[in-house]
């Protein structure tokens, strides 16, 4: 890696960029990532294995006098059973035990079990359930659509579009072994504080070690000098996730860093990328990672203190070319100047003090005045191209946008905004960048439908799962606020033996637990999941008989009307 080049978000040139016999274009330092993360299990000590490229985490062992604990159980039961059978080419000790680092990657314990043959302890954060859930209600659209995006979910398996690699891992999933099905079980031993536990007759200390999730923590196995941690990443930590995420602050981050260095270890065993090992190796690499964040946490406050704004921080928060002498501090997933205005918007809030951004034009109306102030439309289609071509990709993009965001955009002005994230796409170092850019550029050009990716997709299976006041709630964000102008209507839903309700006034659906409802609306839990996943109208259910009302009907269709839902409005 050329290490005097300073860290960028994308090159403004096509220097580093190689082609690939299949057309793909990419970053030389992008592709190189693909190495790191060759499926194979690694095994830094006698009686420790990671298994490492198989799908976005890795799988590790650990064995004790009384057999191996497993810890995280990656994307799906295809992929921990993968994973064991690596394991047992090596060992034929069984597995007592599970262990989740975080909520991430905990959907293949079910192929643990299933190998064992019996129920096994499972050890794991108590906020682990609450966040699994946070996913799938009221941001499931957009937390799904930024990981769609984010992980090149959408992109295809082959030829120029398909994903090299996605920072962490080789792939969201891997694709060669077709199914992937949710195995996921709850620990039955969760903690919330800084504890320690005996399993398998080994000594494990367990602490609290925020990073990109507030339930991550760190085992170390004193016995072993192992710390298995979600802290230390290949590549430079992701402070802000392109997808859309809460705010993650450095500082804490750190801290778990530091005790991580406290410990030790003889060997850091991560929930991605290789295994490190040697006291003196870890010491020097994790400081250095350690103070990559605390440098970008540093220099955004200072910049900000002298008076930067959101957008200034892009070009006055870099990392110096130090930080390019190894790939655990290198943009190969997100990227500094992204990093730097989400600590400024966690700190601050979205207004960074410019005055532009206190009462801003609607987009739409704004690009059309831009390009009318600019001359015209041809004219802006000539710079953006001129700008293409002189590698001045910031500009041009910025241009471009105004085209294809206004309201009467033409499929040229689509094309030519898709071609300059292309470029982007095929000079950033980040995966996160380029898979974005990869897929909104199939959006722009047509080859990519994303309508669904704006809506909530209600699963029958998830619906009938979860408590009834989960998906009754979460319709308040659901509702179109013209159509409940006027409407004061408390409903109840009374499915099996579960009930919640909504009580729709003042252009808002409050959610309540159903008492005092001015209507009720009964029936099976499976008559509201099949109400609520679209699989038989409002109307219908009435006509049938299967959806009792108690109180006014006219009362409950009005009530129901407001949801962004077809079914409810028929």
């Amino acid at each position: 890696m050329d290490t005097t080049r300073a860290s960028r978000s994308f090159e403004a040139t096509s220097e580093y960029t190689v082609e690939l016999a299949d057309g793909s274009r990419v970053h030389r330092d992008h592709l190189a990532q693909n190495e790191r993360l060759q499926p194979r299990l690694e095994s830094p000590r006698s009686g420790v294995w990671c298994a490492i490229g198989n799908g976005l985490s890795n799988q590790t062992f650990i064995e004790g006098p009384g057999g191996i604990i497993a810890i995280d159980s990656g994307e799906s039961q295809e992929e921990m059973a993968a994973s064991l059978a690596q394991l047992r080419q090596v060992t034929t000790s069984p597995i007592v035990a599970v262990l989740y680092t975080h909520f991430h990657y905990v959907s293949g314990t079910q192929a643990i079990m299933e190998e064992a043959g019996t129920t096994l302890p499972i050890y794991g954060h108590k906020k682990i359930d609450g966040n699994l859930a946070r996913a799938s209600t009221e941001i499931a659209p957009t937390y799904s659509r930024g990981l769609i995006e984010q992980f090149a979910i959408a992109l295809p398996g082959e030829g120029p579009d398909h994903a090299q690699n996605v920072g962490l891992g080789l792939y969201w999933k891997r694709p060669d072994l077709g199914r992937s099905t949710p195995g996921y079980l709850p620990p039955d031993v969760t903690f919330d504080d800084n504890t320690t536990l005996e399993v398998a007759g080994l000594t494990i200390e367990v602490t609290m070690a925020p990073s990109d999730a507030d339930d991550s923590v760190t085992y170390f196995f004193p016995e072993l000098g192992v710390a298995v941690h979600n802290l230390v990443w290949p590549l430079l930590f992701n402070i802000f996730a392109i997808r859309g995420e809460e705010y993650r602050d450095p500082n804490v981050l750190i801290r778990g860093i530091d005790h991580l260095l406290s410990l030790g270890a003889e060997h850091l065993v991560a929930t991605h990328g290789p295994s490190m090992s040697g006291a003196e190796e870890i010491v020097a690499r994790v400081t250095r990672y350690r103070d990559s964040l605390a440098f970008i946490w540093d220099q955004t406050v200072r910049q900000t203190n002298l008076g930067a704004t959101t957008n200034d921080l892009a070009h006055t928060v870099q990392l110096p070319a130090l930080y390019g002498e190894d790939f655990l501090t290198t943009e190969l997933y997100g990227v500094v100047e992204h990093h730097a205005r989400q600590i400024r918007s966690g700190l601050f809030g979205f207004f960074d003090g410019d005055p532009a951004n206190l009462f801003p034009v609607k987009t739409a109306e704004r690009s059309a005045r831009l390009i009318a102030g600019f001359g015209g439309e041809h004219l802006v289609r000539s710079e953006v191209e001129a700008s293409f071509a002189a590698d001045d990709l910031r500009w041009g993009i910025e241009l471009a946008s105004w085209l294809s965001t206004r309201d009467d955009a033409a499929t040229q002005d689509h094309e030519l905004l898709a071609k300059g994230l292309r470029l982007i796409a095929e000079r950033t170092t980040a995966a996160n960048i380029r898979n974005w850019c990869l897929t909104r550029a199939r959006i722009l050009e047509g080859s990519l439908d994303a309508g669904w990716m704006k809506v909530h997709q209600l699963r029958p299976k998830v619906v009938a799962a979860s408590p009834l006041e989960r998906s009754v709630h979460l319709l308040r964000v659901l509702v179109d606020p013209k159509r409940a102008e006027g409407i004061d209507v408390h409903v109840a839903f009374c499915f099996g033996e579960e009930t919640a309700g909504l009580h729709v006034r003042n252009s808002i659906a409050a959610p309540t637990s159903g008492e005092g409802a001015t209507v009720t609306l009964r029936g099976t839990k499976s008559t509201w999941t099949n109400l609520l996943c679209g699989n038989v109208s409002l109307q219908a259910l009435l006509d049938s008989g299967e959806g009792e009302v108690v109180g006014d009907v006219q009362d409950l269709v009005r009530a129901l009307s407001v949801f962004d839902l077809p079914a409810l409005r028929s």
